[in-house]
């Protein structure tokens, strides 16, 4: 049944997050980034040729979030574990995470397959998610995030404004790698992201989410693209906390925490990239891997708290090559 996500103009993803695009154009030798003109297409390189940075990530991840969430670097203290963290809160989780965030639009880049994110997936909808979401976004300007060790060639341009159907002028492609500063900031801001999107895979009926609030681990930057997919991985699976508030019944709530963490999946325990090198394969993983290692639901309508899974210290320290 589809999601009651009302077309309200003043929550529209690709104009909320438009204010932070501009920085990321007008701020460009701060932040790191580099501004070019394709085709009348303004393409904003945020860690490929250019080396960016933790501020622009913060942009970045801001703009994926369709502007409807706050991103904030911290200090998180996890047992012994003093480390930087992203954290995310947003009071329109469905919006900023799913209708915005979420990786669902493969792009041919060349030789190789990107993901596209960010405010364009509420215009274009590619995938089953928005049948559940019943919504879209009517701005004339799009808003696309890559997730691309390469610039934009001419072909995935050209595929962009063919499907958002969009004057060239008003289309702004973000990109940045993994392998980046940026790249690094933005995969673990989706700690959220992939706790609603357990929450979906398990039937959960989203609509009586309210808000959510996550916080994750900040893998620290690799040139290796490999390792930096499988540390950015490991910090969501074994080092991410996620809050949400619910309205719904107790035993519904109770029912549903124990099923969300990562350690339920057979791979637990396992470092991300040791998996890919044994499957060889991203999407042939048992989906119940992506999940944050811990969370918490608050029941607004009784006031009680459920909680479950537990941050994995030794495996972070393996992961992010910590020598002690």
């Amino acid at each position: 049944m589809p999601l009651p996500l009302i077309q309200h103009p003043e929550l529209s993803p690709n104009s909320q997050a438009f204010p932070f695009v501009e920085q990321l154009l007008t701020r460009n030798k701060q932040l790191g980034t580099n501004v070019t003109k394709r085709h009348g297409v303004t393409i904003i390189d945020c860690g490929i040729q250019v080396l960016g940075g933790w501020e622009a990530g913060i942009l970045y991840a801001s703009v994926c979030l369709g502007g409807l969430a706050r991103v904030e670097l911290h200090w998180s203290h996890l047992k012994d574990f003093p480390w930087p963290s992203v954290e995310v809160l947003t009071d329109h989780p469905l919006r900023a995470c799913l209708a915005s965030q979420y990786a669902g639009w493969p792009i041919k880049n060349g030789g190789k397959v990107v993901l596209g994110s960010g405010p364009i997936r509420s215009i274009v909808h590619e995938g089953g998610l928005f049948e559940t979401l019943g919504y879209r976004d009517e701005s004339n300007t799009a808003i696309i995030c890559l997730e691309s060790d390469t610039l934009p060639t001419d072909e995935a341009i050209e595929q962009i404004l063919e499907v958002c159907n969009c004057a060239p002028t008003s289309l702004y492609i973000l990109a940045a790698p993994t392998a980046s500063f940026v790249g690094s900031v933005q995969v673990s801001a989706r700690a959220l992201e992939t706790g609603l999107s357990k929450l979906r895979l398990l039937g959960y009926d989203l609509g009586k989410i309210v808000s959510g609030w996550s916080t994750c681990p900040l893998p620290p930057i690799t040139k290796d693209n490999l390792q930096a997919l499988g540390r950015t991985n490991d910090a969501i699976l074994y080092g991410a906390t996620v809050y949400f508030n619910l309205q719904d019944d107790d035993t519904t709530i109770e029912s549903i925490v124990k099923q969300i963490p990562s350690s339920l999946s057979q791979y637990n325990a396992e470092q991300f990239e040791e998996l890919i090198e044994r499957h060889g394969n991203f999407y042939e993983l048992d989906p119940a891997i992506f999940s944050p290692a811990e969370v918490c639901l608050n029941n607004m309508n009784s006031g009680n708290s459920f909680h479950a899974g537990a941050v994995n210290i030794n495996l972070l320290r393996q992961s992010f090559c910590i020598k002690a």
